[in-house]
């Protein structure tokens, strides 16, 4: 009994204390501050020189009457822009959005179907992921050449449609309505596949483990659709909305290759470059790079405030 009681008041043994980490050397400590900034210095400098000293440049520009080569410019305030808004045909072409604003309404729609579609189990997948991807992968430039010889007349369209008994001698790059119309028709071809790989990896990202759970409850395709998918890619689907506003206001390649502008193709973009090099306005053209650049932004600032960011939270 005594030893029973020695041996439970015997203390128990005390952990040895944790050795304390050894101090780094004044010297990594000094530099331990400053080190992310290091890395950081090459890529800022990058973005300082290629991005927003042209900004601050071109913001300055727009403010005179410089002609793009003389050494002398004269300082007209806010004259350029008040020519902007003034003149019919300089304000006009933003008219030609318009057709690309549609298009981008049916590539969104197009791409979230067949996102939507090929997120599931069919058959050779992988092989329709890459047809509608591979556009994107092509240079614009070689697009532009490509369908400017099959919207010719009796080129490539007009064959095909012989091919059905159907006959027209319609030029469809010789109107302005039929010409904007075919333009789109060939961004919507073009831009399809970005939109589709961000809505693909948007809805590959939700949880397996939803599908499952609405199978076992009976939901159909639609129903995982409207409850699951479309709040899930939320945030991607507002994404797209942006880069569409801003890529239909911007237009540039196909409609600067196919038609030059012509047949009232002309876009914004291709009215900025013919007066700064053509016309050699480059105060003119730089103002009106302002005026595209401040919409983008404006229109990027009201879609955010009707749709703002939320966190969607499925699980």
């Amino acid at each position: 009994m005594t030893d029973t009681t020695h041996q439970a008041a015997r203390p128990s043994p005390v952990a040895p204390p944790a050795p304390v980490p050894a101090k780094a050397p004044r010297g990594a400590r000094r530099w331990r501050g400053p080190t992310p900034w290091l890395f950081l210095l090459a890529p800022l400098a990058l973005l300082l020189v290629f991005t927003y000293a042209p900004i601050v440049n071109m913001v300055a520009y727009s403010f005179t009457d410089w002609d793009g080569v003389s050494p002398e410019l004269h300082y007209t305030g806010v004259g350029n822009y008040v020519e902007i808004f003034t003149r019919v045909d300089l304000f006009q072409v933003f008219f030609v959005s318009g057709y690309y604003l549609a298009a981008s309404v049916v590539q969104i729609a197009a791409a979230l179907y067949f996102a939507t579609v090929l997120s599931f189990n069919v058959r050779f997948r992988n092989f329709f992921k890459g047809v509608l991807f591979f556009p994107y992968l092509i240079n614009g430039v070689a697009i532009g050449f490509v369908f400017l010889y099959f919207f010719q007349d009796g080129g490539t369209l007009d064959s095909v449609l012989g091919l059905f008994g159907v006959h027209t001698d319609h030029a469809w790059l010789g109107t302005p309505t039929s010409a904007n119309t075919s333009l789109a028709g060939v961004s919507v071809w073009r831009y399809l596949g970005l939109n589709f790989v961000l809505f693909l990896g948007a809805i590959q990202s939700i949880p397996s483990e939803l599908y499952e759970a609405a199978e076992l409850d009976g939901a159909n395709r639609w129903q995982q659709f409207r409850h699951i998918i479309a709040p899930g890619i939320k945030p991607v689907l507002t994404l797209t909305v942006i880069l569409s506003i801003s890529g239909s206001l911007s237009a540039f390649e196909i409609p600067y290759i196919m038609t030059g502008g012509a047949t009232g193709t002309e876009t914004f973009v291709i009215q900025t470059v013919k007066l700064a090099f053509q016309f050699n306005k480059t105060g003119l053209a730089s103002a009106a790079a302002v005026v595209l650049l401040l919409i983008i932004l404006a229109v990027t600032w009201v879609q955010r405030r009707l749709v703002p960011d939320e966190r969607v939270d499925l699980v």
